[in-house]
């Protein structure tokens, strides 16, 4: 043993050592006991530690788990994954299934063919229900094509099943089997579009019931046109005419209009469904002429409900209309909207005793963190503007402690004097990645997975257990959004921890912190620092970017066709680079952050540093915010923001500054 070793300033590595450098039977014992009562390991455990643990461990667990933790980190050497790994895949745990899986994808890669399939056989034999046990099945299947059916039927949404689909889809006696997998499991696999367009355009015809899953895979999609054309003229069941008035609704006045109309044909409906009371929300957050002439052609049982209701107030901006709403529905959505539209209507118009009356409603204890916040910033705003300054500055200073995240968060603070954020490179807080937290899901297995970094079986396993079923309850979105951001899918985990935060209770203080660090680690942090430091920007403000625009995803585009980590337009990042460049390099992030930090530097430079108009900008363009300057902008920054004309800008901004004060302060929830 190194004396080196002996030497590191890790009490628990010390003691752990202390086996090796006393070589005593005494400290043999307590060794054993230390590694029983002292924390398990996780990613966050020193590689010192664990390689102590994995070598000296009394207990072969404690060591399969060691092993495990470091051959995740290890994942492109995969020869050091064969030796860390050897002789861990002993007794029936499900562990051991985890520890072939990682041996036969270690000897494929260095081209032991052999090895590889005798270690997937023995996966198979030993672990036939385990997510494992898929990747083992699809290689063994292109060998015995009966293994990829049972590929397909045991675990369906596995990645190695949509990729078997996506090959069968592609051969034409396979076609629409193939199809029809991907569109009830794998709409958004790569090429999956083009599969269920040519399976609904076949020449021996879909069977009715397979155009509807063909057309509901392709309005999954956004595109209602292909969903249409692929129903050939036959009526969809109502989950198809959902997800195409839904598509529709996305789309230009005309496919709105359309859309509408679905949601319409969907709520009156005589025989209730969840399909028709999603139509009827739909039709009540519409804020089109067209729908609210939708809404009064419904049966009146169904415009006594709350959704109608509150459409009927808002249209009318009837503020006795809205309370009794208010009073009525304290708990519906609906409410809610209904409250924040007339609420910020009275704002706007310095109507400070409307505003009050209205925050203070009955939908108030009732609403969601998320949106509590924004209630309590703007009462208190309110009540400061009454000339009750201590009443107000109270409400902000609870708003600090219980929700001191985000956008409102972060104006309490500047208005108590209690902190800002910093736009100064030398003085910004840099980017801290998140310390490792468990899951806490409440299964056994999956958290233990999770705790060892095998965060591809955690998601697998997950996906086994829920049999594909969407998350429901804001535990089950937290859980499921920290395993979609465990194994890269930003881009739908971050949108479901969103979710969750709008349905977690003031109650579930816990979970509300467990969301808080989870959304606290931006992927790519060491290259929006590298893009940072070349541009003089705080790396957390191109993180708060980048989380907005593209969730931390570098292949996204958008539909008018911006394109990578910080969205760029092709034709803003040819001038910002100097010369034209392929959507494929716009999808490198490193090379995407360079430029989006180029982009924002110069607006910034603009607008003397000001972070609201530079961050405007960049979502709805210079010019455009040019025309919205006025004097609240300096007077009431929040009422200017509020005034701003494009609702998607207004969000934006609130957002993105949101995001930059959860990245500099990373303050969690009192509990």
């Amino acid at each position: 043993m190194p004396l080196i070793l002996c030497q590191l300033p890790l009490a628990r590595l010390a003691q752990l050592l202390a086996i090796t450098c006393l070589g005593t039977g005494a400290a043999l014992t307590s060794g054993q006991a230390l590694l029983e009562l002292g924390p398990k390991p996780n990613p966050d455990t020193p590689r010192q530690v664990l390689e102590v643990i994995r070598r000296l461990a009394p207990d072969p667990a404690a060591r399969r788990e060691a092993s495990l933790l470091l051959a995740s980190e290890n994942d492109n050497d995969p020869s050091a994954q064969q030796r860390l790994l050897k002789g861990q895949a002993w007794g029936p745990d499900p562990l051991a299934a985890v520890v072939l899986k990682r041996q036969a994808l270690a000897a494929a890669s260095l081209g032991e063919s052999a090895q590889a399939k005798a270690l997937w056989q023995q996966l198979l034999l030993r672990f036939p229900q385990a997510p494992a046990s898929a990747d083992a099945l699809y290689p063994l299947g292109h060998q015995q094509p009966l293994l990829l059916g049972q590929l397909l039927r045991n675990f369906a949404a596995h990645p190695a099943a949509l990729a078997a689909a996506s090959e069968m889809a592609s051969r034409a006696s396979q076609q629409r089997q193939g199809a029809l997998h991907l569109a009830r499991w794998g709409v958004r696999w790569p090429g999956a579009q083009k599969h269920l367009e040519r399976a609904c355009q076949s020449k021996q015809g879909p069977t009715p019931w397979q155009r509807d899953q063909l057309a509901a895979g392709l309005a999954q999609l956004g595109d209602s046109a292909a969903a249409t054309a692929c129903l050939a003229s036959q009526k969809p069941s109502r989950p198809t005419q959902l997800a195409i008035a839904k598509a529709l609704l996305k789309g230009p006045a005309k496919g709105e209009r359309q859309g509408e109309q679905q949601l319409l044909d969907l709520a009156r409906s005589t025989a209730p469904s969840p399909e028709a009371r999603e139509a009827l929300q739909l039709l009540g957050e519409s804020d089109s002429q067209e729908s609210l002439k939708a809404l009064k052609q419904l049966p009146q049982a169904l415009q006594a409900q709350a959704p109608v209701q509150a459409r009927y107030a808002s249209a009318t901006g009837n503020t006795r209309a809205a309370l009794a709403v208010l009073q009525r529905w304290p708990a519906d959505p609906a409410s809610w909207e209904l409250q924040w539209r007339l609420a910020r209507k009275a704002l706007l118009a310095s109507q400070w005793g409307e505003a009050r009356a209205l925050l203070t409603s009955g939908a108030s204890p009732l609403l969601p963190p998320a949106l509590a916040a924004r209630q309590q910033f703007w009462l208190g705003f309110a009540l400061v503007q009454l000339g009750k300054s201590s009443q107000g500055r109270d409400l902000w200073l609870r708003l600090l402690r219980e929700h001191p995240d985000g956008y409102y968060g972060w104006r309490a603070a500047v208005r108590l004097g209690a902190g800002d954020v910093s736009l100064d490179p030398n003085q910004a807080p840099p980017l801290q990645p998140a310390p490792w937290s468990p899951l806490k899901s409440g299964r056994h297995q999956l958290d233990r997975l999770w705790r060892l970094g095998q965060n591809q079986e955690a998601w697998e396993t997950w996906r086994q257990q829920s049999g594909g079923r969407p998350p429901q309850q804001a535990a089950e979105l937290l859980v499921e959004g920290r395993l979609r951001r465990g194994v890269g899918d930003s881009w739908i985990g971050l949108g479901q921890l969103e979710e969750a935060s709008l349905r977690l209770s003031p109650q579930q203080c816990q979970q509300r912190r467990q969301l808080a660090q989870a959304q606290a680690n931006p992927r790519f942090s060491s290259l929006l620092t590298t893009a940072a430091r070349a541009n003089r920007l705080p790396a957390s403000l191109l993180a708060a970017i980048a989380k907005q625009e593209s969730r931390f995803s570098p292949g996204v585009q958008s539909g008018a066709g911006a394109v990578g980590l910080l969205q760029l337009m092709p034709e803003t990042a040819a001038d910002l680079y100097g010369a034209p460049l392929a959507r494929a390099s716009l999808e490198d992030p490193a090379l995407n952050a360079l430029l989006g930090g180029r982009y924002l530097a110069q607006l910034l430079s603009r607008w003397d540093g000001n972070p609201l108009l530079a961050i405007a900008s960049y979502n709805a363009g210079p010019g455009a915010v040019a025309r919205w300057i006025t004097p609240q902008l300096k007077q009431a920054p929040e009422l200017w923001v509020e005034a701003i004309p494009y609702p998607e800008t207004r969000l934006y901004v609130k957002k993105v500054l949101g995001n930059l004060w959860h990245f500099q302060q990373q303050r969690l929830p009192d509990c």
